[in-house]
C-alpha cells in the first residue's frame, strides 16, 4: 500500500477534502493510505509528525495555489524536501494545481502537473472531472511504483512483502506502523459541514467576477484574431462592472454588461444584461452564489435558454463560459 502525503495550505482545505474523497476507491481497494496534518492526534508534536510522514510517503501531492507558494512551511520545508526525495528516486511528487497562480518556474514546474495540461481545478466547468483526472494520475503513479518494486524483488530474489518496522527505544512510533486506532472499525464519513462567512462569499464573487473580466477580454481578442471581419471591445467600468461588444463589419451585433449586483437584498450575485448600458437592478440572466457543506459555486437562474441543458453547479470558468455563450449566440445562429 502506498502512503499518499498531502502538502497544502490550510486555506485550500476544502479542495483537499474533495480530492481525498475522490481517492476513496483507491483507498477501498487497498492501493493507498492518505495522510495530512489533520491526522495528527491530540498531544503529538506537529513538526516531527509532519517530517516523519513526509519521509515515509511514497507519493507526495503538492496542492498548488498562491497560498501554497506563499507559505514558508509548505514551500521551504515540505516542497523542497519532497523534490529532494523525488530526485533521489525515493518518492513520486505529483503537483496538483488547485487555483491559477504563477507556478511554472517553481522547482516542481518541470514535473508533469495535474489535472490535464496543468489547468487549475477551479477553472474546470465541472470540478469533479478535474479531481477524477488527478485520481487517474495518482493511480497510474502508484501502479508504476508497485510494478517497479515487484521487478526489483524478482531480480534480487527477495520477497516483495513489506518489511515489519521494529521500534527502537526513544524512537517516535508515529510511522513505525499503522496506528492501532486504524485497525478498529470506523466510518469513512468523517467530514464536517463547513461554514462560509459573508466575507468568504464576497471574496468568492469578487474573485470570480475578476476572472470573468479576464476571460471576456481574452475571448474577444482571440475572436477578432480568428475572424478578420470581427472586432471586439472590452471595457472595465469599475470594480463591479464591465461591458463587452462584438462588431461585425463595424456594426455592433452583440453586446452585454456584466456586474456584481444585489437587487434589493444583501446577497450579491452576477448579473448579465444584453444592453451594455443597462442600469443596476435589471438583468437577462443571473448567477447566484450557493454552497453545500464543502464548497461554494454558482447556480444559473435559467432566465435564458441553455440549449435544453441544466448547467448545474458552476465553477468560475463554467460560469464565465455560460455568459460568453449568451454574448456570442447571435453570431452563431
Amino acid at each position: 500500500m502506498a502512503i499518499v502525503f498531502f502538502s497544502y495550505s490550510h486555506v485550500d482545505e476544502a479542495l483537499r477534502d474533495q480530492l481525498e474523497m475522490h481517492l476513496s476507491l483507491l483507498k477501498r481497494q487497498g492501493h493507498v493510505e492518505a495522510w495530512h496534518d489533520r491526522r495528527i492526534l491530540a498531544g503529538d508534536e506537529l513538526d516531527p509528525a509532519i517530517k516523519e510522514n513526509l519521509e515515509n510517503a511514497d507519493v507526495i501531492l503538492l496542492l498548488v495555489s498562491a497560498n501554497f507558494i506563499g507559505s514558508d512551511y509548505c514551500y521551504s520545508k515540505e516542497m523542497e524536501r519532497a523534490i529532494e526525495r523525488h530526485n533521489a528516486g525515493e518518492a513520486r511528487v505529483v503537483p496538483v494545481i488547485l487555483r491559477p497562480c504563477d507556478w511554472h518556474s517553481a522547482p516542481f514546474g518541470k514535473l508533469m502537473a495535474t489535472p490535464k495540461d496543468g489547468k487549475a481545478i477551479t477553472m474546470w466547468a465541472n470540478p469533479d472531472e478535474a479531481f477524477t483526472d488527478v485520481v487517474r494520475q495518482v493511480r497510474t503513479a502508484v501502479e508504476g511504483m508497485n510494478a517497479r518494486s515487484a521487478n526489483v524483488g524478482v531480480c534480487s530474489g527477495k520477497s516483495s512483502a513489506p518489511a515489519v518496522a521494529v521500534s527502537q527505544p526513544g524512537a517516535s512510533s508515529i510511522l513505525a506502523g499503522p496506528n492501532p486506532a486504524d485497525d478498529a472499525p470506523r466510518s469513512s464519513n468523517l467530514r464536517l459541514t463547513k461554514e462560509f462567512s459573508d466575507l468568504e462569499r464576497d471574496e468568492f464573487i469578487q474573485a470570480s467576477f475578476d476572472y470573468m473580466g479576464r476571460f471576456f477580454e481574452s475571448s474577444l481578442a482571440e475572436l477578432a484574431t480568428r475572424h478578420p471581419d470581427i472586432d471586439g471591445r472590452y471595457r472595465r467600468i469599475d470594480a463591479r462592472r464591465f461591458t463587452a461588444i462584438i462588431y461585425r463589419d463595424v456594426k455592433a451585433v452583440s453586446q452585454c454588461a456584466i456586474r456584481i449586483d444585489s437587487i434589493g437584498s444583501r446577497s450579491q450575485h452576477i448579473a448579465f444584461s444584453y444592453n451594455a448600458s443597462a442600469s443596476d437592478g435589471s438583468s437577462n440572466e443571473m448567477l447566484q452564489v450557493e454552497f453545500d457543506s464543502q464548497a461554494m459555486y454558482f447556480k444559473s437562474l435559467g432566465m435564458q435558454s441553455t440549449g435544453g441543458r441544466n448547467p448545474g453547479r458552476l465553477a468560475e470558468q463554467g460560469a464565465a463560459e455560460l455568459l460568453w455563450d449568451l454574448l456570442i449566440a447571435p453570431l452563431q445562429r
